[in-house]
C-alpha cells in the first residue's frame, strides 16, 4: 500500500493532541505525526475534524440486525463489525450471551473463520456465561446457566479464536478452575454474581482480572458487606467495563467509580445488541422479546437487556456527564482496553508503528469517518 498523508485540524494520538498536524501512514502502519506542511509529501486527505485512535469494545453482543447468539456465523460477525465501525469501533470481542453448547461451538467457529479470512477488527471472543448466578442472571436465560464442563473446556482451549474472555460468577466456579483458565491465557471477568466480598476476592487472588459491566448484575457494596462492587473498588489492578448510557448506571455512580479506581482501569463497553446501526424496535430473544424505547432496551420480562449504545455515544456521554476531558473519554474507549488485552504496541493509540486504525470526530463527537488499516471505510 502506498504512503498516505492525512492532514487534520487536530490529531489526538492517545497521549497528546497535535494541532494542525498530519498523519503519515506507510504500509497500513503509522509512521509519524508531524506539523502540517513539514513534509515534502503531498497531502492525500484533508480532514475537517479531530482524528483519534479507533475504539475497542470488549463486550458487544450484536449490531446491524445481527445478534451473535442468533447468527453465530462468519456473516453475522461481519455484520456486527460493520455496524459498529460506523461508530468508530475498529476492534471488538463479539460477545456470546449464555446459550447452549452447540451455539457456543458455532460462535467459536465463526470467530475462527473470520480471523482466518483476515477480517480486521475481530480480536477474539467474549463468552458471557454460562457459569453465572441465577440470582443475578439479568436477561440471561436460567435454563442455560450451568457449571463448566469438559466440552466447554475444549472450546476455551482453542488457539484459533484469538483473545478469549469469559465472564463467570465466582460462586458458580471453583477457584482451581479460575486458575486453570488464567494459565490458559483466558481473560477472566467476574459478573452476573451475587457473591460476597470474600468469594469475589478469592477469585481475584486466583487470577481473575476484570469485572463485567460494573454495578450491573452484581452484589452491591454496603457498610457490612462490600460485595462484588467493593471487591472491584478495593483491587487496584482489577479492570472494570462500564456502560455509560444513562440507563445501566447513574452518572454519579460512574463518577464515583472513576474517582475510586486507578486511572486506566475503567474502560467503556457498549453491551450492544442487534439494534445498533438499525431502526429495529423489537426482536426475538430466546423465549422473550426485547423492546427498544429510545436508547433503552428492556426484555418483555422487565429487565434491562443489553443496550442500544454505540461507542461514539459512550465517549460523548462520558465526556459530557462524567466530568472528564474528551481525551480521557477517548482513552477509555481505546488505549485502556488495548492495554488490558495486551495489544497496545499496535492498537489503542496512533504513535509510530501502530496500525492505522482511526476515527474522525466532529464537534458534536459524532463519527464522520472510520479508517481501518490505513483505508477509509
Amino acid at each position: 500500500m502506498p504512503r498516505i498523508v492525512v492532514s487534520a485540524k487536530a490529531i489526538f494520538d492517545g497521549f497528546t493532541t497535535h494541532s494542525n498536524a498530519q498523519l503519515i501512514i506507510n504500509d497500513n502502519i503509522v509512521e509519524r505525526i508531524e506539523p502540517q506542511s513539514s513534509s515534502s509529501a503531498e497531502v492525500d486527505y484533508q480532514i475537517d475534524g479531530l482524528i483519534t485512535p479507533g475504539f475497542i469494545d470488549l463486550q458487544v453482543n450484536g449490531g446491524g440486525g445481527a445478534l451473535l447468539n442468533n447468527q453465530p456465523t462468519i456473516s453475522g460477525v461481519k455484520t456486527m463489525l460493520a455496524a459498529h465501525q460506523l461508530f468508530g469501533t475498529t476492534g471488538m470481542l463479539p460477545t456470546l450471551i449464555t446459550d447452549t453448547l452447540s451455539v457456543m461451538n458455532q460462535a467459536a467457529d465463526a470467530i475462527a473463520g473470520a480471523i482466518e479470512e483476515g477480517v480486521s477488527g475481530i480480536l477474539g471472543i467474549h463468552f458471557e456465561g454460562p457459569n453465572l448466578s441465577i440470582a443475578k442472571k439479568g436477561a440471561h436465560s436460567s435454563q442455560y446457566i450451568r457449571k463448566i464442563s469438559e466440552a466447554e473446556w475444549r472450546i476455551l482451549s482453542r488457539r484459533d479464536i484469538g483473545i478469549i474472555a469469559v465472564t463467570v460468577a465466582p460462586e458458580n466456579i471453583d477457584v482451581n478452575d479460575i486458575e486453570r483458565l488464567v494459565a490458559m491465557g483466558v481473560k477472566v471477568f467476574l459478573g452476573h454474581s451475587n457473591a460476597d466480598f470474600a468469594t469475589a476476592q478469592a477469585a481475584i487472588d486466583a487470577g481473575a482480572t476484570g469485572f463485567t459491566h460494573l454495578f450491573n448484575a452484581m452484589s452491591p457494596m454496603t457498610g457490612r458487606e462490600p460485595g462484588m462492587v467493593g471487591a472491584a473498588f478495593k483491587n487496584d489492578h482489577a479492570v472494570c467495563g462500564l456502560i455509560v448510557d444513562g440507563h445501566h448506571v447513574d452518572y454519579q455512580s460512574c463518577q464515583i467509580a472513576l474517582k475510586t479506581k486507578q486511572k486506566g482501569t475503567v474502560f467503556l463497553v457498549t453491551d450492544a445488541m442487534s439494534v445498533v446501526g438499525t431502526d429495529i424496535e423489537r426482536f426475538d430473544f430466546f423465549d422473550r422479546e426485547i423492546i427498544r424505547t429510545g436508547t433503552k432496551l428492556n426484555s418483555t420480562t422487565g429487565e434491562l437487556a443489553g443496550s442500544a449504545l454505540d461507542m461514539a455515544s459512550a465517549v460523548k456521554n462520558a465526556h459530557t456527564h462524567l466530568n472528564i476531558s474528551l481525551e480521557e473519554a477517548i482513552r477509555m474507549a481505546s488505549l485502556y482496553p488495548a492495554k488490558y488485552l495486551g495489544i497496545d504496541t499496535s492498537a489503542g493509540h496512533l504513535k509510530a508503528n501502530a496500525l492505522a486504525n482511526f476515527v474522525v470526530l466532529n464537534e458534536q463527537v459524532s463519527v464522520t469517518q472510520t479508517w481501518v488499516n490505513g483505508k477509509k471505510l
